[in-house]
């Protein structure tokens, strides 16, 4: 009689990304997959080894001892094999472990054909390859698993050496009876399927979502060892350019600098970026609450966005920047500094991107109170590499250290408002970065409870 072949219980592969990147992962799980596989092997090589001799001594049933050894050999050497295989390399493809398991459902036939062939109540085994199939394998292996086992179950219907048991007779199997048990092997085989691989997908998916949260967290984090910087930095700030407007003031007043039209305009011109200087860095304070005296600016959405249009177009200076905004309800909103920087790094992205060509914010809203931006310029466009990776750190088609984190900053802003952001390359050429956000996320009670709870 033969005795269970492995049953392998390991881990099921990895979650697939979305955008999956080769096959790295799976194969490395498969190496885990592989060495589980070697460990039950060979347990199940001497569970057989014992059931052989205490079938054949106890019960004297006169089983063909030599060709049954001769196949638990040949599994134990195909053992060690595959053992020198996990060491060989870290990565096991599934086409490798499908193999394996072919190895032990062929010697599971074969113990079984020199042991009554269906007539050995050990013969629902094969369920069990099924089994660890669906659990460790993609769904066109699991197929094939059942197609073969299938077909061995036929097989064995016909070709056999009959098992002789002293309290019963030799009478053939009837064809119903055959008929019967395959249905019946065919039915269980297909629902194990169907179930573990709803099951597999079940899993699969909460990794996925679990895999999602880590990575928030992680980016949450990333922002956090940001902010302490840049409030490091502004406070370190402070003081140096709180000196410099001094000094700029008293060349102002003095006579040679006065007297001098072209001097006194730098001198304009240098008090001018010292101010603007000084409230990015009052901006980076507040955004980290610790301004000092400084209040929520109460507003609508009407003159949020055009107010912020007009200081970027002033400030940067575009070339060609058309403003439009429609359909738009005006709310009173409290102007959220990092909503507006999340809005000004889009545009200085975009005019980046191309500085020569036509750049347009375009404000509207949706039929589900949604706020969309659309920001668009004429220039090349994203890569596939960008557009596979955009809002992640670090991502710049600028080749500069540092460079991606505006991007990043604020695709995390706009998801910390229940909004999104999202990048693509019209058809008719350049690019287009469009933000949503729910308008309740900027009416000025949910805004006081988002500041709050930073």
């Amino acid at each position: 009689m033969p005795l269970l072949t492995p049953l392998p219980i390991a881990e099921a592969d990895p979650p697939r990304p979305t955008a999956e990147i080769g096959r790295a992962p799976e194969r490395l799980a498969g190496r885990k997959n592989l060495l589980q596989l070697i460990q039950l092997r060979w347990v199940a090589v001497a569970g057989q080894l014992a059931t052989i001799g205490t079938v054949q001594l106890v019960l004297d049933l006169g089983l063909p001892i030599r060709e049954m050894l001769v196949l638990l050999a040949s599994l134990a050497v195909f053992n060690l094999a595959c053992g020198l295989r996990a060491r060989a390399s870290r990565e096991i493809s599934q086409a490798e472990l499908f193999a394996g398991l072919l190895v032990d459902v062929l010697v599971l036939t074969g113990q079984l054909f020199f042991s009554g062939g269906i007539t050995n109540p050990f013969v629902f085994l094969y369920l069990l390859q099924v089994v660890v199939t669906a659990v460790l394998l993609r769904t066109p292996f699991v197929w094939a698993m059942v197609a073969l086992t299938s077909l061995c179950l036929v097989a064995l219907t016909q070709w056999h050496h009959p098992l002789i048991l002293p309290d019963l007779d030799d009478s053939p199997l009837s064809m119903h009876y055959i008929g019967g048990l395959l249905m019946c092997f065919l039915i269980n085989a297909a629902l194990l399927v169907i179930f573990i691989g709803r099951i597999g997908s079940n899993l699969r998916q909460r990794d996925a979502r679990l895999a999602d949260l880590r990575q928030r967290a992680a980016e949450e984090g990333h922002i956090v060892r940001m902010g302490l910087l840049a409030t490091g930095a502004a406070h370190e700030l402070g003081t140096p350019l709180a000196t410099l407007s001094v000094i700029v003031g008293d060349w102002s007043r003095m006579a040679p600098f006065a007297g001098d039209p072209e001097l006194r305009e730098e001198i304009e011109e240098m008090q001018a970026q010292l101010k603007r200087c000084k409230t990015i860095v009052s901006g980076i304070l507040m955004a980290a609450g610790e301004a000092r005296g400084e209040s929520p600016v109460l507003t609508t959405l009407h003159a949020f966005l055009d107010e912020l249009a007009t200081e970027w177009q002033l400030t940067r200076q575009p070339g060609d920047f058309v403003y439009e905004r429609s359909n738009t309800p005006d709310l009173p909103i409290v102007s959220d500094t990092a909503l507006k920087q999340m809005i000004c790094n889009v545009l200085d992205n975009a005019l980046e991107a191309a500085p020569q060509g036509r750049l347009r914010l375009l404000a509207s809203c949706d039929e589900d109170d949604t706020l969309v931006l659309r920001v668009q310029d004429q220039g090349p466009g994203f890569a596939e590499e960008m557009l596979a990776h955009f809002g992640q750190p670090y991502q710049s088609t600028k080749n500069k250290p540092g460079r991606g984190l505006g991007l990043f900053l604020s695709v995390n802003v706009a998801r910390l408002l229940g909004g999104r952001i999202i990048a693509r390359n019209p058809a008719e050429g350049g690019a287009e970065v469009s933000v949503t956000l729910p308008l309740a996320s900027l009416t000025l009670q949910k805004s006081e409870g988002t500041r709050h709870g930073h």
